[in-house]
């Protein structure tokens, strides 16, 4: 795999579902072949394991490090592995780093501390101190309308120079600040929003965790390729023939309709743990008619 500082992950990521088996224990089978279609099918660069789409609150350590060695095993000679270790507790986010860089992940995604909402120097402490814990490229993950707090401009600024961190996954909602943290930084941003990729895009990110993309991968490259190659009218068509899948699939929580989407297509997936549920009926053929006007057909 080549290496480009300003992409240090590539350009398309999506943060993957856990397989489980029907009685809710983890299908590792099932994970290593779910990442090896997202890799060789829908053209990922890199993909994301125990971020929240993969129900990390709901799976264990021992299960995390399972998840990580089956998927880099399948599929890390030709996509980076970054691995969900973010907690609202440091000690504990050090140990998950510790044992991802130990199982062989190549770049760790951190969020925002959430419920205890940390001031913000508290969040620069957490981060650096997560960082300075392995020798692994970290992904800041700020997601303010799940985790309550914001990263700041001037803490991502700050946190931009210490030279483990390389990037964040923005779904903060805020162009402008993201704007701002890009004109004063090498930090490279992904965006955490699937329908504001391309907005993000026209101020200077570089591509995408995603989570519709289980589905729309390989068109959502051909976007961001448009873009990056000078083509804006192409990559806009592009956005609008995918936006009702970029949408759709947050209608109900992300996870449970990815889950559902790929039962439809007999993909490694399994049911949700408590306290998600399963998709009803009513959801799932909502999510097909997203999926049909996206040209998708589950």
């Amino acid at each position: 795999m080549t290496h480009d500082p300003a992409r240090p992950f590539g350009r398309l990521i999506t943060a993957m579902v856990t397989p489980f088996a029907a009685d809710g224990s983890l299908d590792a089978d099932g994970a290593a072949a779910l990442a090896t279609y997202l890799v060789d099918e829908q053209r990922h660069d890199a993909l994301v394991i125990s971020g929240t789409g993969g129900e990390s609150p709901t799976t264990t350590d021992a299960e995390k490090e399972t998840l990580l060695r089956v998927v880099t095993e399948a599929v890390g000679n030709r996509a980076r592995i970054i691995a969900g270790v973010g907690t609202n507790n440091t000690a504990h986010t050090v140990e998950l780093a510790r044992a991802a860089e130990k199982a062989g992940a190549h770049g760790l995604l951190v969020v925002t501390p959430y419920y205890n909402k940390p001031p913000q120097a508290g969040l620069l402490q957490h981060f650096t101190t997560v960082a300075d814990a392995t020798g692994l490229p970290v992904l800041l993950y700020d997601i303010p309308h799940r985790s309550g707090v914001p990263i700041a401009t001037e803490t991502l600024v700050r946190l931009a120079e210490h030279p483990n961190i390389v990037g964040v996954k923005d779904a903060k909602g805020d162009i402008a600040a993201s704007s701002d943290v890009l004109s004063r930084t090498d930090l490279a941003y992904y965006s955490g929003e699937d329908a504001a990729i391309l907005p993000l895009l026209s101020v200077g990110a570089v591509g995408v965790v995603g989570t519709s993309t289980h589905f729309i991968g390989a068109p959502t490259k051909d976007m961001i390729e448009a873009y990056e190659r000078g083509d804006v009218a192409g990559a806009l068509a592009l956005h609008r023939r995918l936006l009702p899948l970029y949408t759709g699939i947050f209608r109900t929580q992300g996870t449970i309709l990815v889950k559902a989407g790929l039962r439809a297509l007999g993909l490694p997936s399994g049911p949700v743990r408590s306290p998600l549920v399963d998709a009803t009926e009513a959801e799932v053929n909502q999510l097909r008619q997203d999926a049909r006007a996206a040209g998708v057909n589950l």
